[in-house]
Protein backbone atom coordinates (compact mmCIF):
# COMPACT_ATOMS: atom_id res chain seq x y z
CA UNK A 1 0.00 0.00 0.00
CA UNK A 2 1.38 3.28 -1.41
CA UNK A 3 2.21 5.88 2.31
CA UNK A 4 -1.37 8.15 2.21
CA UNK A 5 -2.43 6.80 -0.70
CA UNK A 6 -5.44 4.12 -0.92
CA UNK A 7 -5.18 2.48 -4.30
CA UNK A 8 -8.54 1.51 -6.25
CA UNK A 9 -9.91 -0.68 -8.80
CA UNK A 10 -13.12 -0.43 -10.05
CA UNK A 11 -14.68 -3.75 -11.40
CA UNK A 12 -17.88 -3.03 -14.43
CA UNK A 13 -17.86 0.18 -15.69
CA UNK A 14 -20.75 1.37 -14.56
CA UNK A 15 -23.08 4.80 -15.34
CA UNK A 16 -22.39 5.29 -11.20
CA UNK A 17 -19.00 4.88 -11.42
CA UNK A 18 -18.31 7.60 -13.33
CA UNK A 19 -19.24 9.70 -10.32
CA UNK A 20 -16.80 7.84 -8.19
CA UNK A 21 -13.72 8.00 -10.59
CA UNK A 22 -14.33 12.06 -9.99
CA UNK A 23 -15.02 11.21 -6.39
CA UNK A 24 -11.80 9.35 -6.30
CA UNK A 25 -9.61 11.73 -7.71
CA UNK A 26 -10.55 14.65 -5.16
CA UNK A 27 -10.35 12.20 -2.46
CA UNK A 28 -6.93 13.55 -1.93
CA UNK A 29 -6.04 10.11 -0.35
CA UNK A 30 -6.49 7.80 -3.05
CA UNK A 31 -5.76 6.94 -6.41
CA UNK A 32 -7.49 4.93 -9.34
CA UNK A 33 -5.22 2.06 -10.50
CA UNK A 34 -6.97 -0.13 -12.79
CA UNK A 35 -10.80 -0.68 -14.18
CA UNK A 36 -12.21 -4.00 -14.83
CA UNK A 37 -14.81 -5.46 -17.61
CA UNK A 38 -15.76 -8.79 -19.02
CA UNK A 39 -14.77 -7.04 -22.84
CA UNK A 40 -11.34 -5.33 -22.78
CA UNK A 41 -12.58 -2.58 -25.21
CA UNK A 42 -15.61 -1.21 -22.96
CA UNK A 43 -12.72 -0.95 -19.86
CA UNK A 44 -11.04 1.09 -22.72
CA UNK A 45 -13.76 3.43 -23.76
CA UNK A 46 -14.47 3.85 -20.07
CA UNK A 47 -11.35 5.30 -19.19
CA UNK A 48 -10.71 7.16 -22.07
CA UNK A 49 -13.94 9.20 -21.69
CA UNK A 50 -13.13 9.64 -17.75
CA UNK A 51 -9.79 10.74 -18.38
CA UNK A 52 -10.86 13.17 -20.63
CA UNK A 53 -13.27 14.64 -17.94
CA UNK A 54 -11.26 14.19 -15.18
CA UNK A 55 -7.65 12.67 -15.55
CA UNK A 56 -5.55 10.91 -13.29
CA UNK A 57 -1.90 10.43 -14.00
CA UNK A 58 -0.71 8.04 -14.82
CA UNK A 59 -3.99 6.67 -16.44
CA UNK A 60 -5.44 3.82 -14.78
CA UNK A 61 -5.06 0.71 -17.21
CA UNK A 62 -8.09 -1.53 -18.72
CA UNK A 63 -8.34 -5.25 -17.84
CA UNK A 64 -10.41 -7.88 -19.31
CA UNK A 65 -11.54 -10.11 -16.62
CA UNK A 66 -12.81 -9.03 -12.72
CA UNK A 67 -10.40 -11.80 -11.58
CA UNK A 68 -7.58 -10.09 -13.04
CA UNK A 69 -8.04 -6.48 -11.22
CA UNK A 70 -8.06 -8.49 -8.12
CA UNK A 71 -5.10 -10.90 -8.34
CA UNK A 72 -3.62 -7.15 -9.01
CA UNK A 73 -0.74 -6.34 -5.99
CA UNK A 74 -1.56 -2.77 -6.98
CA UNK A 75 -4.83 -2.68 -5.94
CA UNK A 76 -5.68 -2.22 -2.32
CA UNK A 77 -9.20 -1.64 -2.48
CA UNK A 78 -11.82 -2.31 -4.98
CA UNK A 79 -15.67 -0.20 -6.03
CA UNK A 80 -17.86 -2.57 -7.02
CA UNK A 81 -20.60 -1.72 -8.67
CA UNK A 82 -21.75 -5.08 -10.30
CA UNK A 83 -25.07 -6.00 -10.66
CA UNK A 84 -27.13 -6.98 -7.46
CA UNK A 85 -27.91 -10.73 -8.95
CA UNK A 86 -24.10 -11.14 -9.72
CA UNK A 87 -22.09 -9.25 -7.06
CA UNK A 88 -21.86 -11.65 -4.32
CA UNK A 89 -19.36 -13.63 -5.87
CA UNK A 90 -16.84 -10.76 -6.94
CA UNK A 91 -17.27 -9.57 -3.05
CA UNK A 92 -16.21 -12.63 -1.98
CA UNK A 93 -13.72 -13.28 -4.14
CA UNK A 94 -12.27 -9.80 -3.62
CA UNK A 95 -12.71 -10.42 0.41
CA UNK A 96 -10.19 -13.77 -0.04
CA UNK A 97 -7.82 -11.72 -2.14
CA UNK A 98 -7.63 -9.21 0.54
CA UNK A 99 -8.87 -5.78 -1.05
CA UNK A 100 -10.93 -3.34 1.14
CA UNK A 101 -14.27 -3.17 -0.46
CA UNK A 102 -17.02 -0.40 -1.20
CA UNK A 103 -20.56 -1.95 -2.45
CA UNK A 104 -23.11 -0.49 -4.47
CA UNK A 105 -26.46 -0.68 -3.15
CA UNK A 106 -28.18 -2.42 -2.97
CA UNK A 107 -25.79 -4.66 -1.15
CA UNK A 108 -27.12 -8.27 -2.45
CA UNK A 109 -30.62 -9.52 -3.36
CA UNK A 110 -31.57 -10.74 0.63
CA UNK A 111 -30.11 -10.45 4.29
CA UNK A 112 -28.36 -14.54 3.85
CA UNK A 113 -26.21 -13.46 1.38
CA UNK A 114 -25.18 -10.25 2.95
CA UNK A 115 -24.48 -12.17 5.98
CA UNK A 116 -21.99 -14.73 4.23
CA UNK A 117 -20.16 -11.62 1.89
CA UNK A 118 -20.15 -9.49 5.81
CA UNK A 119 -18.33 -13.18 7.37
CA UNK A 120 -15.95 -13.38 4.53
CA UNK A 121 -14.83 -9.53 5.36
CA UNK A 122 -14.45 -10.52 8.57
CA UNK A 123 -12.24 -13.56 7.90
CA UNK A 124 -9.74 -11.73 5.80
CA UNK A 125 -9.72 -8.47 8.03
CA UNK A 126 -10.73 -6.33 4.88
CA UNK A 127 -13.25 -3.18 5.54
CA UNK A 128 -16.70 -3.28 4.23
CA UNK A 129 -19.30 -0.17 3.32
CA UNK A 130 -22.22 0.21 0.98
CA UNK A 131 -22.12 2.63 -1.40
CA UNK A 132 -24.80 5.38 0.42
CA UNK A 133 -23.43 8.94 -0.19
CA UNK A 134 -25.94 11.16 2.09
CA UNK A 135 -24.17 9.49 5.36
CA UNK A 136 -20.86 11.05 4.40
CA UNK A 137 -22.22 14.54 4.12
CA UNK A 138 -21.37 17.41 6.17
CA UNK A 139 -25.10 18.53 6.60
CA UNK A 140 -26.28 15.20 8.04
CA UNK A 141 -23.85 16.17 11.42
CA UNK A 142 -25.64 19.92 11.31
CA UNK A 143 -29.07 17.68 10.95
CA UNK A 144 -28.25 15.02 13.88
CA UNK A 145 -27.12 18.40 15.81
CA UNK A 146 -30.61 19.55 15.13
CA UNK A 147 -32.63 16.26 16.18
CA UNK A 148 -30.63 16.45 19.65
CA UNK A 149 -30.63 19.47 20.66
CA UNK A 150 -34.26 19.04 22.56
CA UNK A 151 -35.74 22.63 21.28
CA UNK A 152 -35.84 22.25 17.44
CA UNK A 153 -37.59 18.73 17.01
CA UNK A 154 -38.19 17.39 20.11
CA UNK A 155 -39.09 13.95 20.88
CA UNK A 156 -38.76 12.46 17.35
CA UNK A 157 -42.50 10.68 16.40
CA UNK A 158 -42.32 10.72 13.03
CA UNK A 159 -40.11 10.16 9.60
CA UNK A 160 -41.55 10.47 6.22
CA UNK A 161 -39.56 9.85 3.08
CA UNK A 162 -39.96 9.61 -0.69
CA UNK A 163 -37.61 8.75 -3.37
CA UNK A 164 -38.57 8.87 -6.87
CA UNK A 165 -38.11 9.44 -10.93
CA UNK A 166 -40.55 8.52 -13.72
CA UNK A 167 -38.41 5.76 -15.87
CA UNK A 168 -38.64 6.88 -20.03
CA UNK A 169 -40.22 3.85 -22.08
CA UNK A 170 -35.96 2.66 -22.74
CA UNK A 171 -35.26 2.42 -19.26
CA UNK A 172 -38.83 0.16 -19.19
CA UNK A 173 -37.55 -1.79 -21.77
CA UNK A 174 -33.59 -2.28 -21.31
CA UNK A 175 -32.33 -0.61 -18.24
CA UNK A 176 -31.42 -3.24 -15.69
CA UNK A 177 -33.03 -2.16 -12.60
CA UNK A 178 -36.15 -3.81 -14.41
CA UNK A 179 -35.03 -7.28 -14.65
CA UNK A 180 -35.42 -9.68 -12.31
CA UNK A 181 -32.06 -11.54 -12.43
CA UNK A 182 -30.33 -8.71 -12.40
CA UNK A 183 -31.91 -6.27 -10.25
CA UNK A 184 -34.42 -8.53 -8.25
CA UNK A 185 -35.90 -5.82 -5.30
CA UNK A 186 -36.37 -3.13 -8.13
CA UNK A 187 -37.45 0.47 -7.15
CA UNK A 188 -36.75 -0.72 -3.62
CA UNK A 189 -33.51 -1.57 -3.82
CA UNK A 190 -32.33 1.11 -6.00
CA UNK A 191 -34.18 3.91 -4.49
CA UNK A 192 -36.33 2.63 -1.66
CA UNK A 193 -32.89 1.12 0.08
CA UNK A 194 -32.43 5.30 0.93
CA UNK A 195 -35.24 5.65 2.29
CA UNK A 196 -34.86 3.11 4.68
CA UNK A 197 -31.04 3.80 5.91
CA UNK A 198 -32.27 7.13 6.59
CA UNK A 199 -35.03 6.39 8.69
CA UNK A 200 -32.74 3.60 10.51
CA UNK A 201 -30.19 6.79 10.61
CA UNK A 202 -32.96 8.99 12.43
CA UNK A 203 -33.95 6.31 15.01
CA UNK A 204 -30.04 6.18 15.84
CA UNK A 205 -29.64 3.03 13.83
CA UNK A 206 -32.38 0.80 15.57
CA UNK A 207 -34.04 -2.19 14.05
CA UNK A 208 -37.57 -1.47 13.54
CA UNK A 209 -40.00 -4.36 15.95
CA UNK A 210 -42.51 -4.36 12.98
CA UNK A 211 -42.22 -3.92 9.31
CA UNK A 212 -45.34 -4.26 6.44
CA UNK A 213 -45.28 -2.94 2.31
CA UNK A 214 -47.43 -2.28 -0.32
CA UNK A 215 -46.40 -3.31 -3.74
CA UNK A 216 -47.83 -0.35 -6.15
CA UNK A 217 -46.87 -1.74 -9.19
CA UNK A 218 -44.60 -3.96 -10.56
CA UNK A 219 -42.43 -4.45 -13.78
CA UNK A 220 -40.66 -7.70 -15.21
CA UNK A 221 -41.02 -9.39 -12.09
CA UNK A 222 -39.86 -6.69 -9.79
CA UNK A 223 -41.38 -3.56 -7.77
CA UNK A 224 -41.98 -0.47 -9.70
CA UNK A 225 -43.39 1.29 -6.95
CA UNK A 226 -43.84 0.37 -3.42
CA UNK A 227 -44.21 1.73 -0.05
CA UNK A 228 -43.33 0.78 3.55
CA UNK A 229 -44.04 1.68 7.38
CA UNK A 230 -41.55 0.91 9.85
CA UNK A 231 -42.44 1.02 13.92
CA UNK A 232 -40.04 1.31 16.51
CA UNK A 233 -40.46 0.80 20.02
CA UNK A 234 -40.64 4.16 21.48
CA UNK A 235 -43.87 5.23 19.08
CA UNK A 236 -41.53 6.59 16.33
CA UNK A 237 -42.19 5.71 12.98
CA UNK A 238 -41.59 5.85 9.85
CA UNK A 239 -42.97 5.57 6.45
CA UNK A 240 -41.46 5.97 2.83
CA UNK A 241 -42.21 5.37 -0.99
CA UNK A 242 -39.91 4.82 -3.52
CA UNK A 243 -41.18 4.42 -7.70
CA UNK A 244 -39.88 4.54 -11.19
CA UNK A 245 -43.22 6.02 -11.81
CA UNK A 246 -43.28 9.86 -10.56
CA UNK A 247 -41.39 12.91 -11.36
CA UNK A 248 -38.09 12.81 -9.46
CA UNK A 249 -38.58 13.52 -5.62
CA UNK A 250 -36.14 12.54 -3.04
CA UNK A 251 -37.61 14.86 -0.02
CA UNK A 252 -37.69 13.70 4.01
CA UNK A 253 -39.28 14.95 6.50
CA UNK A 254 -38.76 14.51 10.51
CA UNK A 255 -41.95 15.58 13.09
CA UNK A 256 -41.20 15.74 16.55
CA UNK A 257 -43.24 17.12 19.44
CA UNK A 258 -41.41 20.67 18.61
CA UNK A 259 -41.32 21.15 15.64
CA UNK A 260 -40.16 19.08 12.42
CA UNK A 261 -37.20 19.30 9.91
CA UNK A 262 -37.42 19.29 5.94
CA UNK A 263 -34.77 18.37 3.53
CA UNK A 264 -36.01 18.49 0.18
CA UNK A 265 -32.68 16.44 -1.38
CA UNK A 266 -31.23 13.92 0.81
CA UNK A 267 -30.00 11.71 -1.65
CA UNK A 268 -28.67 13.61 -4.40
CA UNK A 269 -28.62 17.52 -3.19
CA UNK A 270 -28.69 20.26 -4.98
CA UNK A 271 -26.13 21.97 -7.18
CA UNK A 272 -24.23 24.68 -5.14
CA UNK A 273 -21.88 25.16 -2.62
CA UNK A 274 -24.02 24.59 0.47
CA UNK A 275 -26.02 22.25 1.56
CA UNK A 276 -29.67 22.90 3.01
CA UNK A 277 -32.59 21.99 4.99
CA UNK A 278 -35.28 23.40 7.07
CA UNK A 279 -36.55 23.28 10.80
CA UNK A 280 -40.40 24.23 11.24
CA UNK A 281 -42.18 24.90 14.54
CA UNK A 282 -45.94 26.30 13.12
CA UNK A 283 -47.59 28.17 15.02
CA UNK A 284 -51.71 28.73 15.72
CA UNK A 285 -53.15 31.73 16.90
CA UNK A 286 -56.69 32.71 17.63
CA UNK A 287 -57.76 36.40 17.38
CA UNK A 288 -61.54 36.58 18.14
CA UNK A 289 -63.21 34.94 15.15
CA UNK A 290 -60.27 34.43 12.77
CA UNK A 291 -57.81 31.38 12.95
CA UNK A 292 -54.40 32.08 11.96
CA UNK A 293 -51.76 29.55 10.79
CA UNK A 294 -48.17 31.15 11.00
CA UNK A 295 -45.61 29.70 9.90
CA UNK A 296 -41.80 29.44 11.64
CA UNK A 297 -39.18 28.41 9.52
CA UNK A 298 -35.69 28.85 9.22
CA UNK A 299 -33.62 27.92 6.91
CA UNK A 300 -30.00 26.14 7.73
CA UNK A 301 -27.40 25.89 5.40
CA UNK A 302 -24.02 23.88 5.25
CA UNK A 303 -21.21 24.53 3.52
CA UNK A 304 -19.96 21.97 1.14
CA UNK A 305 -20.83 21.36 -2.81
CA UNK A 306 -23.74 19.23 -3.34
CA UNK A 307 -21.16 17.06 -5.92
CA UNK A 308 -18.85 16.84 -8.05
CA UNK A 309 -16.57 18.34 -5.26
CA UNK A 310 -13.67 18.24 -2.62
CA UNK A 311 -16.09 18.70 -0.58
CA UNK A 312 -19.51 16.74 -2.09
CA UNK A 313 -20.93 13.60 -0.30
CA UNK A 314 -19.47 11.31 -2.58
CA UNK A 315 -16.17 12.26 -2.18
CA UNK A 316 -16.18 12.57 1.78
CA UNK A 317 -17.39 8.76 1.24
CA UNK A 318 -14.07 8.36 -0.74
CA UNK A 319 -11.81 10.18 1.46
CA UNK A 320 -13.58 8.72 4.42
CA UNK A 321 -13.29 5.03 3.30
CA UNK A 322 -9.40 5.45 2.41
CA UNK A 323 -8.81 7.01 6.07
CA UNK A 324 -10.11 4.01 7.93
CA UNK A 325 -7.77 1.90 5.92
CA UNK A 326 -4.66 3.34 6.10
CA UNK A 327 -4.87 4.55 9.52
CA UNK A 328 -6.61 1.37 11.10
CA UNK A 329 -5.48 -1.77 11.51
CA UNK A 330 -8.98 -3.14 12.48
CA UNK A 331 -11.98 -2.75 10.29
CA UNK A 332 -14.79 -0.23 11.04
CA UNK A 333 -17.33 -2.50 12.18
CA UNK A 334 -20.56 -0.07 12.03
CA UNK A 335 -20.51 0.37 8.53
CA UNK A 336 -20.97 -3.57 7.54
CA UNK A 337 -23.53 -3.42 10.80
CA UNK A 338 -25.58 -0.52 8.48
CA UNK A 339 -25.70 -2.35 5.10
CA UNK A 340 -27.03 -5.40 7.44
CA UNK A 341 -29.35 -3.30 9.03
CA UNK A 342 -30.42 -1.71 5.85
CA UNK A 343 -30.88 -5.11 3.99
CA UNK A 344 -32.98 -6.79 6.63
CA UNK A 345 -35.64 -3.60 6.88
CA UNK A 346 -35.68 -4.49 2.66
CA UNK A 347 -36.08 -7.65 2.85
CA UNK A 348 -39.10 -7.42 5.48
CA UNK A 349 -40.83 -4.73 3.67
CA UNK A 350 -40.63 -6.91 0.28
CA UNK A 351 -41.30 -9.92 1.97
CA UNK A 352 -44.82 -8.20 3.59
CA UNK A 353 -45.93 -6.34 0.51
CA UNK A 354 -45.77 -10.00 -1.71
CA UNK A 355 -47.86 -11.11 1.54
CA UNK A 356 -50.42 -8.10 0.79
CA UNK A 357 -49.09 -6.31 3.52
CA UNK A 358 -49.01 -8.62 6.26
CA UNK A 359 -46.36 -7.29 9.51
CA UNK A 360 -42.68 -8.67 9.50
CA UNK A 361 -40.20 -8.44 12.51
CA UNK A 362 -37.12 -8.16 10.91
CA UNK A 363 -34.45 -10.82 11.89
CA UNK A 364 -31.77 -9.62 14.71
Amino acid sequence: MKAGQLRWGILGPANIARRNWLAIRLSGNGTLVAVASRHLARAQAFIAECQADAPFDPAPRALGSYAELLASADVDAVYIPLPTGVRKEWVLRAAAAGKHIVCEKPCAPNAADLREMLVACAHHRVQFMDGVMFRHGARLARMRTALDDTGSVGQLRRVTSSFTFAGSPEFFRGNIRTQAALEPLGCLGDLGWYCVQFALWAAGWRLPREVTGRLLATHGGVPAELSGELVFDDQLSAGFDCSFLRANQQWAYLAGTEGALRVDDFVLPFAGDKTEFELRSAEFRRCGCDFRMEPRVRRVSVDGHGHGHATAPETNLFRNFAAQVLRCSAPNESWPDIALKTQQVVDSCLTSARAGGRPVMPAG
